[in-house]
């Protein structure tokens, strides 16, 4: 793809490029690839969310039992808090699950991407070969899991201690947690390694970040969030395609 042929103008923002991941799902040719990640997520979700509200009622009335008569009243506010509490909590919380579970299928769907909008299918192999790359796959969400999980650590410590800074900081962290997660498949499609991949984007951290906090911004959305993981793989695919192919693509070929 030369310049000329961009998807995006040059100057193009972070998100401008995920809101073209809406565009993309949309495709012919890459919808059946949407909808196998998605129909996965979507069955998980169901059956968790099923079993949480299940529970919700037994933890409630727990909680009015431990409450004192003058405060029975609270029942009918404890209710909605609860659903909303549990819907926030559990979608992140699931979601972070399902990076594990859709890694391969992920991979699959930016691979088709990039294919759709350069015309130019990847060198990955057919459905065997992903099976086969099925484990590394797997290592590189734990690596971008450990790389997470300190830092997190540390910034959730700000935000208890510093709510009004630590909310503008932990934001920040998880808008740029966001781009690594959804711009790394594209990357490792073309075994780029995860320190090049954060290097990389890093040179460019302001569309990065705001690539990122659309993500982040729509995974706080429930039940919208369960499009989030195609809407954003496509966006990031878009993003690399732009910004990142004609140096870093070359990698798995050095």
């Amino acid at each position: 793809m030369t310049m000329e042929q961009r998807i995006l103008p040059q100057g193009a923002s972070g998100v401008e490029y995920f809101v073209k991941g809406f565009e993309l799902i949309r495709q012919p040719g890459l919808r059946r690839f949407v909808m196998l990640p998605l129909s996965i997520n979507l069955l998980l979700f169901s059956l968790a969310f099923y079993y949480l509200f299940q529970r919700l009622q037994g933890w409630i009335s727990q909680l009015m039992a431990w409450l004192p008569d003058f405060l029975s009243w609270l029942d009918f506010l404890l209710w909605p808090l609860a659903v909303i509490t549990v819907l926030v909590s559990a979608s992140f919380a699931f979601s972070a699950i399902m990076n594990f579970i859709a890694a391969p299928f992920n991979g699959l769907l930016a691979e088709q991407v990039e294919k759709k909008l350069t015309g130019k299918p990847l060198d990955t192999g057919g459905l065997l070969d992903l099976v086969k790359d099925t484990p590394r796959l797997i290592g590189r969400e734990w690596t971008k899991l450990w790389y997470y999980l300190p830092r997190a650590l540390v910034f959730l410590l700000i935000l208890l201690f510093v709510p009004g800074l630590g909310a503008v900081i932990w934001f920040g962290f998880t808008a740029w947690m966001m781009a690594i997660q959804y711009l790394d498949y594209p990357f490792d499609n073309h075994k780029v390694p995860f320190s090049r991949m954060r290097n990389a984007i890093a040179m460019q951290r302001w569309r990065s970040f705001t690539f990122g906090a659309s993500a982040a911004l729509m995974a706080m959305i429930p039940l919208v969030n369960l499009i989030l993981m195609p809407v954003a793989i496509c966006g990031a695919t878009a993003l690399w395609v732009d910004q990142y192919k004609a140096v870093h693509g070359r990698y798995g070929m050095e």
